[in-house]
């Protein structure tokens, strides 16, 4: 005689509570670790300094400041973003950067999905939600990328022929 049993379920995997702050969205990892060294986090009422902890995402109750914080609006933004600015948050030369152009929007914590150079020009994405850009930015799961590229002077035929052929970026 055969038993049918039901497969147990998976056991809860619990991640580092920096992780977990910043798998929500609520900030990014680097910051959730100086928030949590701060004594600005809580983990179901209790004060945590160690950014480690090991946290059960939607289970424990997690506060900042006091404030309950949880799975929240996920923001998705498009930014058609102007030459002359980096992408990124801070910059240690003092450069301008894309963050510039929500200056005063109240966004909260969103980060850029991908990169694009100073000298650069286009769309940019940015999101609090870190899984979506994970998905977005794969490259067997997210968009095919095209380039479109400027010339300095009227190609030969040769500088002709490698343009029209392309390449290709593994």
């Amino acid at each position: 005689m055969t038993s049918k049993r039901t497969p147990a379920a998976p056991a809860a995997v619990r991640h580092g509570l920096a992780r977990v702050l910043s798998k929500l969205g609520i900030c990014s990892r680097t910051e959730a670790t100086k928030w949590i060294a701060a004594g600005r986090v809580s983990v179901n009422g209790r004060l945590v300094r160690n950014s480690e902890a090991p946290v059960l995402r939607g289970v424990d109750r997690l506060a900042v400041d006091g404030v309950e914080v949880g799975e929240g609006h996920r923001r998705y933004l498009m930014l058609n973003k102007p030459r002359g600015l980096v992408t990124s948050a801070q910059d240690d030369q003092d450069r301008d950067t894309v963050y510039r152009c929500f200056d005063g929007a109240g966004l909260g914590w969103i980060a850029p999905v991908g990169r694009l150079d100073k000298a650069s020009e286009g769309l940019l994405l940015f999101s609090n939600d870190p899984e979506w850009a994970a998905r977005i930015t794969a490259p067997d799961t997210g968009p095919r990328k095209t380039y479109h590229v400027q010339v300095d002077r009227i190609p030969d035929a040769a500088l002709l022929g490698r343009l029209v052929g392309g390449t290709v970026v593994d």
